[in-house]
């Protein structure tokens, strides 16, 4: 995953209560960053 992934699904994962995989791929880490937008509200424009 890039960096900014990494610092925006630690951001995620800590509203969202949850651990993140520290050696996830590009693909894997924006589709963990959907779920947890999904959980959190986050990245919703209504």
């Amino acid at each position: 995953m890039t960096g900014a992934q990494e610092s925006y699904l630690d951001t995620l994962a800590s509203e969202a209560g949850e651990e993140i995989e520290p050696e996830l791929t590009k693909a894997e880490a924006s589709k963990r960053i959907d779920e947890l937008q999904d959980k959190t509200g986050r990245g919703r424009s209504g």
